[in-house]
């Protein structure tokens, strides 16, 4: 193995969550009246925090979400992950083989920690990831594409960053790991191949990864 840290998004990454969280999404900004549909959703905010969120209601309408409306997107999020979210396919293969050979492995999400915990335990991927290797976008203040939460897991982690792996399924999140000087494999399982054009390579199934990381 090339690598002595392997990184992975969660959202879109462990957990098969980005359906979920953008048809909700769009359907609250919608109903907060802003139109939003969930192809607008993904294309938006797809890999970002949800500051990225508000910063978007804000330059198109000159106005705040709502007083609540965080919290009401996200017990909804919740609920739903809690009844319908599964563990991307292959994941957990992927992840017993990087502890098998050794190769330490984290988790760094836009995502706020309750919201990582809740996919991480409703996809029973919670035994996989200590306290230790779970990194949010609310440990370093700004979100993706800055690569402050990359940076942070790396430093945290005692990795250099050019021996960091990044896997990402967002422009975003592929943007956050190139500025943070770190290899960046993007996984087109959802995101068209072409938007993760910056990824050192692109893959579609994750059975493909180890052999990528290896090469």
């Amino acid at each position: 193995m090339r690598y002595d840290l392997v990184i992975f998004d969660n959202d879109g990454v462990l957990v098969d969550s980005e359906p979920l969280s953008n048809r909700l999404l769009a359907g609250c900004l919608t109903e907060a009246g802003f139109p939003t549909t969930y192809e607008e959703s993904l294309r938006d905010f797809m890999g970002g925090a949800f500051h990225r969120v508000e910063d978007v209601v804000r330059e198109r309408y000159g106005q705040e979400l709502p007083e609540g409306f965080q919290a009401a997107y996200h017990a909804k999020v919740f609920a739903a992950f809690e009844a319908e979210l599964r563990a991307v396919r292959g994941v957990a293969e992927v992840l017993d083989k990087l502890a098998a050979d050794g190769v330490p492995y984290c988790l760094a999400s836009s995502g706020a920690h309750a919201r990582i915990r809740v996919a991480l335990r409703a996809t029973g991927l919670a035994p996989r990831f200590d306290e230790e290797r779970i990194f949010s976008s609310q440990d370093v203040g700004r979100g993706k594409p800055a690569p402050d939460l990359f940076l942070h897991a790396a430093r945290t982690m005692g990795v250099p960053p050019e021996r960091c792996a990044v896997v990402e399924d967002s422009p975003l999140g592929v943007q956050a790991a190139r500025a943070a000087a770190m290899d960046v494999y993007g996984f087109a399982a959802m995101t068209p191949a072409e938007q993760l054009a910056g990824a050192k390579a692109v893959f579609t199934s994750m059975e493909q990864l180890p052999d990528l990381l290896r090469s």
